[in-house]
């Protein structure tokens, strides 16, 4: 069975502020680390850059880089491709921060309070992103198209997307989390039914690893991309419904 209590990311260790604690835990310091490699693979992939490529470093850093920018492109428009950046960074985090289990470690994109910074950080884009295109009234001109009575309805959409994509992500590498946990701990009551040692966690875990820590993340990864690409293009006005490629389905999963 598992113990509800440490569902949550674990406490690594505590700093005293006055008369009260900060909490660092695994999330932090995983998350840490991995933004720590992807910024480390960035800056080795990126020195030493010359006009004509040469080595496979190069050649990898330039195939990613244009394959980022080409994916920005086309779900944004070409005139937005200028976001591709911030694209790049929170598709490498969350494929990489999701994909920890691996390693036998907690994914980061299993605590709320990761994937809820990501969400919020997200809105704030689109919403400062969409001013600046458009200017306060043509930010709220283009929220009231094509008809001045669905505003509302477009203000509470607004609102509600950091929620969906916060819990849309947190829910499903969650989920998968807690699915493998109960996986194992039924092998190894049924291991225990034939030998001290828990054989069956061993070897019937791999399938769901295959599925919840590495096909899970890259799907999840692809629709947090997705739909902040898209919402962040209608927010500025920068691409027709025809320039969008695919549109995944704000239920998947």
């Amino acid at each position: 069975m598992i113990n509800i209590d440490e569902l949550g990311a674990r406490i690594i260790f505590t700093i005293s502020i006055g008369d009260g604690n900060l909490y660092i835990t695994e999330s932090t310091v995983f998350g840490v680390i991995v933004a720590v490699i992807i910024a480390g693979l960035g800056i080795w992939m990126g020195s030493g850059l010359k006009m004509i490529p040469t080595g496979k470093k190069q050649i990898a850093a330039e195939a990613m880089v244009g394959w980022i920018y080409k994916f920005t492109r086309e779900n944004m428009g070409r005139a937005n491709e200028g976001y591709a950046p911030y694209i790049g960074t929170i598709f490498a985090f969350i494929l990489f921060g999701s994909s920890l289990g691996i390693f036998g470690l907690r994914p980061v994109t299993a605590d709320l309070n990761v994937t809820a910074a990501l969400a919020i950080m997200t809105f704030m884009i689109i919403q400062i992103s969409g001013i600046r295109k458009l200017g306060v009234k043509g930010r709220l001109k283009e929220m009231a198209e094509p008809y001045p009575f669905i505003f509302p309805m477009k203000v509470l959409e607004e609102l509600t997307l950091p929620v969906s994509l916060a819990l849309r992500l947190f829910g499903n590498i969650f989920g998968g989390v807690i699915v493998v946990d109960l996986w194992m701990g039924f092998m190894e009551y049924l291991s225990g039914l034939l030998t001290d040692v828990p054989f069956l966690r061993a070897v019937t875990v791999l399938p769901l690893n295959g599925f919840f820590d590495m096909f899970e993340p890259v799907i999840q990864t692809y629709i947090f991309t997705m739909l902040t690409m898209v919402n962040l293009a209608s927010a500025i006005g920068g691409v027709a419904n025809s320039t969008v490629t695919k549109l995944p389905d704000s239920r998947a999963s």
